[in-house]
């Protein structure tokens, strides 16, 4: 199983510095970036080699399914867990988070408000079942 929980980055500094870049009173230094190489897309795409089971993140800020979806068919990957981290939502900082669970085949399915903890517990046991379900296990359960 591969998870992606969090993006290293979509940009980086187009060219890397060994030091600080220190104030001398003249003008802010112009600061040109660079597209970082998408991890997710590049492991969900592959042919060989590619996990059984591939999973990726969305925090999302608006219109959260329709960006699950078209992030989902985007990276390639078999499900993404989809978040609503916009200032309204409270999980940035809070304890409690609401999540939708998006396949590839566009069934969606949203979990009631959690406990963080309790949420990271459920996707662990989804994703067991899910990667016994493709092992032809049954329900893993």
């Amino acid at each position: 199983i591969a998870v992606f929980a969090a993006a290293v980055g979509d940009w980086r500094p187009a060219e890397a510095r060994d030091g600080k870049i220190k104030k001398d009173g003249a003008a802010v230094p112009p600061l040109a970036l660079v597209e970082n190489p998408d991890v997710l897309a590049t492991i969900a795409r592959r042919s060989e080699g590619r996990p059984p089971l591939v999973v990726g993140f969305a925090a999302e800020t608006d219109t959260v399914l329709e960006n699950a979806h078209r992030k989902l068919a985007k990276k390639g990957c078999d499900l993404l867990v989809a978040n609503d981290v916009s200032p309204a939502g409270g999980v940035m900082g809070g304890s409690d988070n609401t999540v939708h669970l998006v396949s590839r085949d566009g069934g969606v399915e949203t979990w009631p408000k959690l406990d963080k903890d309790e949420v990271g517990r459920r996707l662990v046991a989804r994703f067991a079942e899910l990667l016994a379900l493709r092992n032809g296990a049954g329900s893993g359960r």
